[in-house]
């Protein structure tokens, strides 16, 4: 199967055609839908647990600020493919050398690669709560586990969606019941929502917000919505642009709305429950869900922790699916069925973290997870600079190219993002000694 046949599973409902399916179910089975569920990846689920366990309520405000810096980028992503007819990586090879192109291909490669990671590690472990296997059984499962997935998508009926659809319904209510079962600390909460550089000069937490930033953000999905949204042919009609551009903003806004709030949700869990019991040396999802059944009083809470780590590897290891073949086709002109893309990928993944668990033991898995979305956060401004240098231009985008307010705060964005992953490498780079002093 093709990227444009997969793709032709989940474009924008036309305004013009009636949706086969019930009204409220299609308006979460849009694009955003499926943007969305690579927000509530098992990265997601490190970066949430290891800020709310180890800084309580104080990172609250790095999962709104990122979410709203996504919510912005996600649409000038559909912005570039409804106006255009092309998504991110093909206007990139239409504009820039071969050189140029092929690093930006890289780059979006290894932020997939780093994303499937994070997927893997994420079903690994919910196998292994779930049916107590080893993590590195866990891991190997995740391959057939993928493929079943993929075999029951079906290219009818929009059955992707619906796939995963009930994933993030499993999650969203998972999480409304966890919530539900434990007491939050509302002034604590309260003032997490306030930015404060002071918490982020902690100890640590740079490199956890920085995570936070790479979970929320994600290349990736920036690739994969421009394709989403796209037309075959570039749309003529000025009006059918703008009712496009209106309907896919409000999908993604809705969507990226649950996303963040199951984001919201998971810190907010692991500060309730292990900061303000003082258990902040939680650092791992594994950690999180041995406490989680005693301090909350029930083993309910535990396993609905388990199937919504699941049902979140699962959904996200399709998006990351599609994002695959968009870059692959948009960068390299190079159409490859949707089996061996994954399977390729997939081992490209397990590989390197099947090594890491055998040699590092299960105590690396939150370190992996959160480092693999601190690579996220690092290769967003190679994704960012020309998705905002394109939807800018008035050559490219004519009466659709982003305003100048737009503009200013999607390179203010750009700058944050640099300048958060500047400020972590310098933090880890060790400053060199300073010179022995003669004396004479």
């Amino acid at each position: 199967m093709t990227t444009q046949t997969l793709l032709s599973e989940c474009p924008s409902v036309p305004a013009t055609r009636p949706s086969p399916t019930p009204q409220r179910l299609s308006l979460l089975m849009g694009p955003g839908l499926l943007i969305a569920v690579g927000y509530m990846d098992p990265g997601n689920w490190a970066t949430g647990i290891a800020a709310g366990a180890q800084f309580g309520y104080s990172l609250l405000f790095m999962v709104v600020l990122s979410s709203l810096a996504a919510m912005l980028l996600q649409t000038l992503a559909l912005r570039l493919g409804v106006v255009t007819g092309q998504d991110l990586a093909q206007t990139c090879r239409l504009h820039y050398g071969k050189p140029a192109t092929f690093a930006h291909w890289a780059m979006a490669e290894i932020a997939i690669i780093a994303t499937d990671i994070a997927e893997v590690l994420g079903a690994a472990l919910a196998f292994k709560l779930l049916f107590n296997l080893p993590l590195a059984v866990g891991i190997l499962l995740t391959a057939v586990s993928t493929l079943v997935i993929l075999g029951l998508k079906g290219a009818a009926n929009g059955r992707v969606q619906k796939i995963v659809l009930v994933l993030v319904a499993t999650i969203v209510l998972c999480f409304a019941v966890e919530l539900a079962l434990i007491t939050l600390d509302t002034m604590a909460m309260v003032q997490g929502f306030v930015p404060s550089l002071d918490t982020l000069a902690q100890p640590g937490a740079l490199f956890v917000a920085v995570g936070i930033i790479g979970a929320t953000i994600m290349p990736h999905n920036l690739y994969l919505h421009s394709s989403l949204a796209r037309s075959p042919t570039r749309i003529n009609d000025g009006q059918q642009v703008r009712q496009s551009l209106r309907r896919g903003s409000n999908d993604t806004t809705r969507a990226l709305s649950i996303a963040a709030a199951v984001q919201v949700a998971i810190l907010l869990v692991a500060a309730a429950v292990f900061h303000d019991s003082g258990h902040a040396e939680v650092g791992s999802i594994e950690q999180a869900h041995q406490l989680l059944a005693p301090l909350t009083g029930g083993a309910l809470a535990a396993v609905l922790f388990a199937l919504a780590l699941l049902a979140s590897g699962q959904s996200a290891t399709l998006t990351g699916t599609l994002a695959g073949q968009v870059v692959l086709e948009g960068f390299l002109k190079l159409k490859v069925s949707l089996w061996k893309q994954r399977v390729v990928t997939r081992l490209l993944a397990i590989v390197p973290t099947l090594s890491a668990i055998l040699w590092l033991g299960d105590r690396a898995v939150g370190d992996l997870l959160v480092f693999s979305q601190v690579v996220l956060s690092i290769q967003l401004p190679f994704a960012v600079y020309p998705l905002i240098r394109f939807t800018r231009d008035k050559t490219l985008m004519g009466e659709f190219a982003i305003s100048r307010p737009v503009a200013v705060m999607a390179w203010l964005i750009f700058l944050l993002i640099s300048a958060a992953n500047l400020w972590l490498v310098a933090s880890v780079i060790p400053c060199p000694p300073p010179p022995l002093q003669v004396k004479t």
